[in-house]
C-alpha cells in the first residue's frame, strides 16, 4: 500500500510516500506536502489514508529541508522552492505506472496551501485543489487589476532566481517556544506549541524545532491573487476561528470568491490545529469532506 520514493527538485533528493489503493488502475493521484515546518509523518500521512482507502493514489512527500528530504539550508521554508517541489511532485507522479496522468489533485496544509494555489493557477496538469486552514496572509492582498502580480508570482516559479536576498531571511529561530519573552518563535499561540511538541517529539516524527523564513519582497508572495486563474475544482477547508495570523479567514475567503472554476467552502470548528489531531471527529469531519470532493472530480464513472 505505501512504499519509499524519491525524485528531484532543483538538485536536492525529495523524499516521499506513494500510496496504492487497491482499486483496478488506471488511478487518479494526490500531490501532498505538510504544512509550515513539519513532517510528512505528522498527519499529514493520516490524511494519505484516508484518501488511498477511496481509491485514490497519493504521493506525500517532505518538503525541500525538512523530515527525510535533502536540500540546504535545512529548515527554510522558501515559497517559491516549495512551489517548485510541487510541481516536481506533480511530474514524479505522472511517472508512476498505473497513475492516471490527466487525473492530478494538489493538496496543501496552512503555510503550504499558498505554494498548491499557486502551482494550480500555473500548471494545467493539476486537475482539483484542496486547501485546509490555508495561511494565505494576514490582510487582503493589493489590488490587482491587471493580474501583473500574480504573472510576476507564476513567472518566478517557472525560470526566476529564488535565492532570498539578505533582507528577505528571518532566522534560524524556533518553531514554538513556551516563552515568547525569553525566547520567541515563529509560531507563538499556545496551540502551535501544545501541537508541535505533542506530534513533533514523537520518535517517528524526524522534525526539528527550527525554522528560517523567507519573506519574499520582490515579487511579494501574495498567492490568494492567482486565484482567478485556478480554473479546476477547488475546496477551501477553513476553520472560522483560526488563531494563526497568516490564515486569517478573511483572506482565504477573498481568495476563494477569486476562484472561477467549481468551488466548496467548508467550515469546520476547531482552530489552526484542530484537523490536525487523529484520532479526533474533526479529523474525521475534515478528512471525509476532503475525500468526498477529491472522488466526485476524480473517479471515473463512466468505466
Amino acid at each position: 500500500m505505501r512504499r519509499d520514493v524519491t525524485f528531484d527538485s532543483e538538485g536536492a533528493e525529495m523524499s516521499g510516500w506513494f500510496y496504492s489503493p487497491g482499486t483496478p488502475p488506471p488511478w487518479p493521484a494526490i500531490v501532498m506536502a505538510h504544512g509550515f515546518s513539519a513532517t510528512k509523518q505528522m498527519v499529514a500521512d493520516k490524511y494519505a489514508e484516508v484518501f488511498t482507502e477511496s481509491g485514490l493514489a497519493v504521493l506525500l512527500y517532505d518538503h525541500r529541508g525538512f523530515g527525510a528530504s535533502g536540500g540546504e539550508p535545512r529548515h527554510q521554508i522558501n515559497p517559491w522552492l516549495q512551489s517548485r517541489g510541487y510541481r516536481d511532485a506533480i511530474t514524479f507522479a505522472t511517472t508512476r505506472e498505473n497513475v492516471d496522468s490527466d487525473r492530478i489533485a494538489v493538496w496543501g496544509d496552512s503555510y503550504s496551501s499558498g505554494a498548491a494555489l499557486v502551482v494550480a493557477a500555473l500548471d494545467t496538469r493539476v486537475a482539483a485543489l484542496a486547501v485546509q486552514v490555508p495561511a494565505l496572509g494576514e490582510e487582503l492582498p493589493p489590488a490587482d487589476g491587471d493580474g501583473s502580480a500574480c504573472e510576476s508570482m507564476k513567472q518566478l516559479i517557472r525560470t526566476g532566481s529564488v535565492e532570498p536576498t539578505a533582507d528577505e531571511i528571518r532566522g534560524p529561530m524556533p518553531v514554538v517556544w513556551d516563552d515568547q519573552d525569553r525566547r520567541p518563535s515563529a509560531l507563538k499561540p499556545d496551540t502551535a506549541f501544545r501541537w508541535f511538541t505533542s506530534y513533533g517529539t514523537r520518535s517517528e516524527s524526524n522534525w526539528t524545532n527550527e525554522v528560517t523564513l523567507v519573506r519574499p519582497k520582490s515579487p511579494l508572495w501574495q498567492p490568494g491573487l492567482c486565484a482567478s486563474e485556478v480554473s479546476c475544482p477547488a475546496m477551501f477547508v477553513v476553520s472560522p476561528e483560526d488563531e494563526m495570523v497568516r490564515s486569517n479567514p478573511a483572506v482565504a475567503r477573498d481568495a476563494y470568491e477569486r476562484l472561477p472554476g467549481p468551488r466548496e467552502w467548508v467550515e469546520i470548528p476547531g482552530g489552526h490545529f484542530g484537523l490536525l489531531y487523529h484520532p479526533s471527529e474533526t479529523f474525521d469531519q475534515s478528512s471525509s469532506a476532503q475525500s468526498r470532493f477529491f472522488t466526485k472530480h476524480l473517479l471515473r464513472t463512466d468505466v
